[in-house]
């Protein structure tokens, strides 16, 4: 895709239109959902696109299973985590 380049407006009650430009290019039609990622002053917007959970957090588990940890480690692994961010 090409990079596209638009300006938008903030409006009093914090509402942005997303410009019709934009919205065919990546076919977001009214009432999908987007998703929103703020990295110190850049603000991503993806859309977000029907995935059942599984698909998901396949590539969670696939990783767990190479790292050795079996879902019954979670809960140490977590509350060692929080302990030393104490």
């Amino acid at each position: 895709m090409e990079d596209v380049i638009e300006i938008g407006k903030v409006s009093s009650r914090g509402q942005i239109a997303i410009p019709a430009d934009i919205r065919r290019k990546m076919n977001l039609k009214e009432g999908q959902k987007v998703i929103f990622f703020l990295g110190d002053d850049t603000l991503l917007v993806k859309k977000v696109v029907p995935e059942t959970f599984s698909q998901i957090t396949k590539p969670l588990k696939e990783a767990a299973k190479n790292a050795g940890i079996n879902e019954s480690d979670v809960p140490g692994i977590i509350h060692r985590f929080r302990a030393k961010k104490r």
